[in-house]
């Protein structure tokens, strides 16, 4: 389901909008610093409670605004946030208070492409497990209950691990549930990993020729061994760490070129693309599985890839269906290249102030 109305107050330089997007392409236009990112941001906030751009909510919230506010209509929903400067946050779908952000994101999937998008493959593995889990997430109902599980019984294992508080009841028990929980979220991880492999291998040839690269998933214990069997020998290690070193909470996704990490061979742009790649398959699967489809929040396009890769990843957000908001400084370098029906709007943003430009072939940057 797509954003068919948005509105936001009090965040970063913006002032209170409400907007109609189109349910299609959305395209941002204007100065470095007029506001652009910061609707991106604000959309991303509403499905996932928190910004993309900074850890700490004081630079989130308009100077001397005690709040940020954002509110979306998705299909039948609504939906609306609200953080304040304290750090309460309130959720609220239909009218009803919700304590989980997950109601967020279930309700409006969001997927970013931005400057920072090649540190997925850079960065540590955490980073790398949040995206295998948003997609195992949209795409198989009981991964979160199974997640769940094995968050509380991993956080009471660590607990006894640092100061040894359980009986050795209580500690078979626990670890007897975080195998259990482990077990099924491998699977689910291991099934949407399968899912993904050939569709992200098609959507990366129409954006590069890496023949050789190959996607692979780390479960985060031995795969010879049963994690009953690993954390078993690893005990006296993990009460002298003070933390459980194998599960679930250590898996990675592993991509390679050759006998190397394709990270240490490819390029800075290679890396965006592949990531990319990884992210409108993404957005394949969720629209496959009928629960959903992405909205897919794209940041300063034209400075991030030539002509030639923008318009191959125009062509596949395109194919995707989905509802798509760029940023660009020139409204010219986007505006031209989309299929004859396919809904654009252009919206112009100026000092925090975003106006609509109904004429899009006349706009101007």
């Amino acid at each position: 389901m797509a954003l068919s109305r948005l509105s936001v107050t009090g965040l970063r330089n913006l002032q209170p909008v409400t907007l109609t997007p189109s349910p299609r392409i959305n395209i941002l236009y204007g100065d470095n610093g007029s506001g652009k990112t910061s609707l991106l941001e604000a959309i991303y906030l509403l499905g996932m409670a928190r910004s993309f751009r900074s850890h700490k909510l004081t630079p989130v919230i308009t100077h001397e605004q005690p709040s940020c506010t954002v509110f979306g209509q998705v299909g039948h929903c609504a939906l609306g946030i609200s953080r304040d400067r304290s750090g309460d946050v309130r959720i609220r779908i239909d009218g009803n208070n919700v304590r989980s952000a997950a109601e967020l994101a279930e309700t409006l999937p969001l997927q970013l492409i931005n400057p920072d998008s090649f540190r997925l493959l850079e960065g540590s593995p955490k980073l790398r497990r949040q995206f295998l889990d948003w997609g195992v997430f949209h795409v198989e109902p009981r991964f979160i209950k199974a997640w769940q599980r094995m968050q509380q019984a991993l956080r009471q294992r660590n607990s006894w691990l640092r100061h040894g508080t359980l009986d050795a009841a209580s500690q078979l028990a626990w670890d007897h549930e975080l195998t259990l929980a482990s077990d099924e979220m491998d699977k689910y991880r291991r099934a949407y990993i399968q899912a993904l492999k050939p569709v992200f291998e098609q959507v990366l040839k129409a954006l590069l020729e890496l023949d050789e690269l190959a996607l692979s998933y780390y479960r985060g214990w031995d795969r010879e061994r049963p994690l009953a069997e690993v954390l078993t020998a690893s005990f006296e290690r993990d009460r002298a760490l003070g933390h459980t070193q194998a599960g679930p909470q250590r898996a990675d996704l592993r991509l390679r070129l050759g006998n190397h990490n394709a990270v240490d061979i490819l390029s800075r742009g290679q890396q965006k693309l592949v990531v990319c790649a990884l992210r409108i398959a993404q957005g394949h699967l969720v629209s496959a599985s009928r629960r959903s489809q992405c909205v897919y929040l794209v940041d300063d396009l034209p400075s991030e890839l030539d002509e030639q890769h923008r318009r191959a990843l125009c062509s596949l957000l395109e194919q995707l269906e989905c509802q798509v908001f760029i940023t660009c400084v020139d409204s010219k370098v986007l505006q031209e290249g989309w299929l004859e029906d396919t809904p654009v709007s252009m919206f112009h943003v100026e000092h925090g102030n975003i106006l609509q430009v109904h004429d899009p072939l006349g706009a101007k940057a």
